[in-house]
């Protein structure tokens, strides 16, 4: 029997619905003759179209004890993103909603847009002691959805008003959208802003982050941010082995010609069902690489897939990891740029008021 062969999945970073069996979780797979049959019946399939269902959650804030973070407590204004990162480490999160992390989580969102007051609440608490708020640590907080809803746009307006210190990790350069509210809490010290740009060739970054922006329009929005006088770092994040570390050194040096003076990288994480997620996708896509990039990940990765464990899991080891190492250090050197870590203002915070509720000086 000829197996059939599926063209990819216009659009999207995932090739297909992967359900985890780690939940116990049904799974079906649909026969290749009844599929045929029903799409003589019925036409072919409809194209994939992005749902938002709102959420009422009854916190926001969350806090996190993890060594290897540089922070305790996020905002994440969404669940699951439209940008489609075939290697996103936020994907298994569905699962846990009984949806894929494969295509459900880039078609299937949810917003919250009660975050805001949610925010506002917990600050104003009496017993609330302040620390940065991390915003986009686990789906990508100016995703296209940002656009409508612009929750985001309102808690750094919360953050503003009370004098809270923020940080943003994107890879869109709609944050620019919000360049008013940036310049001003980057008066105050308050903000410092993350842009991850994963390759230079537009091409491979439809393919990898189909609904992103563009690697030149991110450097843009680094150069912009500089501009406005608003902290900022380059991740050169993830590092994918033989698929975009060809780009680690012109990305530092496309940075530093913006005026970044901060820069990092991150390798490639898999866990869970990212892993097969991304074989698929190397399968689609690379199938005469895809051996040669699982071999190199496993290498840095102890010989597995993934390394879950606190204190190693963001650092990788090996002839390999040493080498994107040294050459992420004498790109840096020779971009002269560093690796910040930008101090934030927690003195200034003040709690906001609640309902109209005058503040008590």
């Amino acid at each position: 029997m000829e197996r059939r062969v599926e063209p990819p999945v216009s659009g999207r970073g995932a090739q297909g619905a992967l359900v985890p069996t780690r939940f116990g979780l049904a799974t079906r797979e649909v026969d290749g003759d009844w599929r045929d049959h029903v799409e003589k019946l019925d036409g072919p399939p409809v194209k994939l179209r992005t749902t938002v269902t709102e959420e009422q959650p009854k916190t926001i804030l969350t806090f996190n004890t993890s060594p290897d973070v540089p922070f305790d407590r996020s905002v994440n204004a969404y669940r699951g993103c439209e940008h489609g990162c075939v290697y996103c480490f936020a994907r298994p999160t569905h699962a846990y909603h009984d949806l894929s992390p494969g295509l459900d989580f880039e078609t299937k969102l949810f917003a919250k847009p009660d975050a805001a007051r949610l925010l506002r609440e917990t600050l104003a608490k009496p017993r609330y002691r302040p620390r940065p708020i991390a915003m986009g640590t686990n789906t990508d907080p100016y995703q296209p959805i940002e656009r409508q809803y612009r929750i985001t746009r309102q808690v750094l307006e919360v953050c503003l008003d009370a004098a809270h210190p923020v940080t943003i990790t994107t890879k869109s350069d709609r944050v620019l959208d919000d360049l008013d509210l940036l310049s001003k809490l980057a008066e105050r010290r308050l903000v410092a802003v993350s842009v991850s740009v994963t390759s230079l060739d537009p091409k491979l970054s439809g393919m990898l982050e189909p609904r992103a922006a563009a690697p030149a329009k991110r450097l843009a929005a680094l150069g912009r941010l500089v501009e406005a006088g608003v902290p900022v770092h380059c991740s050169v994040s993830p590092i994918i082995p033989a698929i975009t570390d060809q780009f680690m050194e012109e990305i530092v040096a496309r940075a530093a010609a913006v005026g970044v003076r901060s820069a990092g990288w991150i390798p490639l994480r898999l866990p869970h069902e990212v892993a097969p997620l991304f074989r698929e996708w190397l399968s689609v896509h690379f199938p005469e690489r895809g051996d040669k990039v699982m071999a190199i990940v496993r290498a840095i990765r102890g010989g597995r897939d993934n390394d879950p464990d606190f204190f190693t899991r963001m650092k990788p080891s090996g002839v390999w990891a040493d080498l994107f190492r040294a050459r992420f250090v004498l790109a840096c050197k020779r971009a002269g740029i560093g690796k910040e870590r930008f101090e934030l203002d927690c003195t200034r915070f003040h709690r906001p008021s609640i309902g109209g509720q005058m503040r008590l000086l």
